[in-house]
């Protein structure tokens, strides 16, 4: 059995803190139809401009969507951008009350221009950074360890991460600084380093997440692209040694991971572990640093040893480079990609707690979802019907089958003519069918509770008062919908005709 689901079905909330730089990413969005007629350079048309947290305000949000309470500690200017930073985070949940102004530099801007026409996808075509690259002062690195200090002393903190972009913020002295103290009250400092060549700043953390380019520039080796364990293993070890970490985890693209551990307190090192990714259309590899540093932190949360937290962490990356921009990826949804990769989605029948992940991933990505249920026992021209016209209503589908032993109770020892099982499959192989559960009891009051569909529908034989679930949907904002039946067409009007002679 896979070690990693059963740990996700009983996953727990966590509380974090991030370290590093937080910045505020605008992306202008507009139509590039044309060249400049004093350049030769495209004109953008604005079309909308919108504001985001960036930088390390992104570890921040990935670790919300794994269901973390975060608390964000570094520097921000005495700006508009710092304001709407700070206001960004607090509307995902972020405590930024640790957050120092610094008077002495501006929050870091990142203005991305963003061609829209003519492209299948929106198009970056450059980046304006609005920045200071000078080392923190004195006096606000020891705000913000004060900072840290008062929140691993008040709070009950689960982990540390240091996100360093290299804008200034993570010098030697305020990495160190919270090293120290997060290795005193005993908690784990995750780090995603930046692209320089001295990582002795790092030294005495738990973990450190670089890419093999910022490893061949920290160590001065070279792998020339190759992915192979033993080209590797060399660079982690060279990291392990120099930076004294309990692990490293070398990103390698599309290869996935290289993991190195310590064997216990002795100083020797397990042999080096590859652990593949599953290959994934890459639409915007923008964010998939910080979402596998946020998806590493929060395994370990949970009790995942250093390879299934890599593992999660791995596929929770994936799914961030599948969309435009950065995009914090719920727990829910890698929970769904991972059910996916251990082949437990063959068909479209699902377990009550696996339609539970899926439904709420299809939530959580802006899809409506619609309930049904029958038995089924037949299809006929009727139920395709029905079922066309409820998937109508929504984006996914959930068709909840009474089971063999439920249907002999309700319509008598004669039915069902087709098992369940085979009733499930003929289901599933409907387009318009997102996913089929069994159900056992009387009614699927249950699953309806579990599913909380936007809408849920019956046939128009009945009224809403007489609908299982109308209640509890209408009280979630939900709809009923009644559905007018097929003359004519039902499974007890196909089993006579087949029964009559002629």
């Amino acid at each position: 059995m896979d070690t990693l689901l059963p740990v996700l079905d009983r996953w727990k909330p966590f509380n974090a803190v991030v370290v590093g730089d937080f910045m505020l990413d605008e992306l202008v969005y507009g139509d590039a139809e044309r060249l400049s007629p004093d350049a030769p350079v495209p004109v953008l048309y604005v079309r909308r401009v919108e504001r985001r947290a960036g930088g390390s305000a992104n570890v921040c949000m990935d670790l919300a969507a794994l269901r973390g309470s975060v608390r964000a500690i570094g520097a921000i200017g005495d700006d508009e951008a710092g304001r709407e930073l700070a206001a960004a985070l607090t509307r995902e949940g972020v405590e930024t009350s640790s957050l120092v102004i610094d008077r002495s530099r501006p929050t870091t801007l990142k203005r991305n221009y963003i061609g829209l026409a003519q492209a299948r996808h929106p198009q970056k075509m450059f980046r304006v950074d609005v920045e200071s690259r000078e080392p923190l002062g004195a006096e606000v690195t020891d705000a913000i360890l004060e900072r840290l200090d008062r929140v691993l002393r008040e709070d009950r903190i689960d982990l540390v991460c240091i996100e360093d972009y290299n804008k200034g913020v993570c010098t030697p002295e305020l990495c160190q600084g919270v090293i120290e103290r997060a290795r005193r009250a005993g908690k784990p400092v995750f780090v995603d380093p930046a692209r320089i060549t001295d990582y002795s700043r790092y030294r005495g953390a738990t973990t450190m997440t670089p890419n093999r380019t910022e490893a061949e520039i920290a160590t001065g080796l070279k792998t020339d692209g190759e992915a192979s364990v033993s080209h590797n293993a060399a660079l982690a070890r060279t990291l392990m040694e120099t930076c004294d970490l309990e692990s490293v985890v070398l990103t390698l693209d599309r290869h996935g991971a290289l993991l190195l551990e310590r064997e216990g307190k002795a100083g020797a090192t397990r042999p080096p572990q590859s652990i593949p990714t599953v290959a994934r259309e890459v639409y915007d590899v923008t964010g998939a640093g910080d979402m596998f540093l946020a998806g590493l932190a929060a395994a370990r949360t949970q009790g995942c040893d250093w390879h299934d937290s890599v593992r999660f962490a791995n596929a929770a990356a994936g799914l961030e480079v599948e969309v435009f921009g950065v995009q914090p990826i719920p727990l829910e949804r890698v929970h769904h990609s991972l059910l996916v990769m251990n082949s437990k989605f063959t068909g479209k029948l699902r377990t009550p707690r696996e339609l539970a992940v899926e439904v709420e991933s299809q939530r959580r990505a802006g899809k409506r979802i619609v309930f049904t249920n029958g038995c089924f026992d037949i299809l006929h021209a009727g139920h395709v019907a029905l079922l066309d016209k409820a998937a109508s209503f929504g984006d996914f589908l959930v068709v909840a089958m009474n089971t063999d032993a439920s249907v002999r109770r309700l319509k008598g020892p004669g039915r069902p003519v087709n098992t369940q099982e085979d009733r499930a499959r003929v289901l599933g192989a409907l387009g318009c069918v997102g996913a089929v559960v069994f159900f056992d009891e009387e009614t699927p009051i249950d699953l309806i509770r579990v599913v909380r569909p936007d809408t849920l529908v019956k046939g128009a034989d009945y009224t809403k008062d007489r609908v299982v679930g109308a209640e509890f949907v209408e009280s979630c904002g939900g709809r009923v919908e009644l559905v007018d039946l097929v003359a004519g067409r039902s499974t007890t009007a196909t089993i006579e005709k087949m029964r009559t002679p002629g």
